[in-house]
């Protein structure tokens, strides 16, 4: 089964790398969920809106491209997709909501999805 990665704060933008990883993501393999405020596509992929909670399942990984201020209003609806891991990419960061996970027994990893994808650790 190939494993379902959900981009949190996906974006049409390709100078990001939220974009980045949805292509390194795609590329090496992996089915992409993007979800995000941003309207749009990532390749090929509606960006689903955030604000809807929409329904995913079979989440395996969750990669975090919202910093800290904007995460906890999804803190609940992030939780409720009962990924395996979340992936803190630099700069998403966040003590409180690794709290949360933790109480949900879901790994959490302080990484860059690019480079893991890169190094084989992903």
């Amino acid at each position: 089964m190939i494993s379902r990665v959900v981009i949190v704060g996906a974006t049409p933008n390709q100078h990001r790398y939220a974009f980045m990883a949805g292509e390194m993501l795609m590329r090496y393999g992996y089915k992409i969920i993007p979800v995000g405020i941003k309207k749009g596509e990532l390749f090929g992929e509606k960006i689903l809106n955030i604000r809807q909670s929409p329904p995913i399942e079979n989440v395996d990984t969750i990669t975090m491209y919202i910093g800290k201020k904007h995460q906890p209003e999804y803190y609940d609806y992030l939780l409720s997709l009962a990924p395996k891991r979340i992936i803190f990419n630099p700069g998403t960061e966040n003590e409180e909501f690794y709290k949360k996970t933790e109480e949900s027994n879901i790994e959490i990893i302080e990484g860059c999805t690019l480079v893991m994808l890169r190094s084989g650790e992903f």
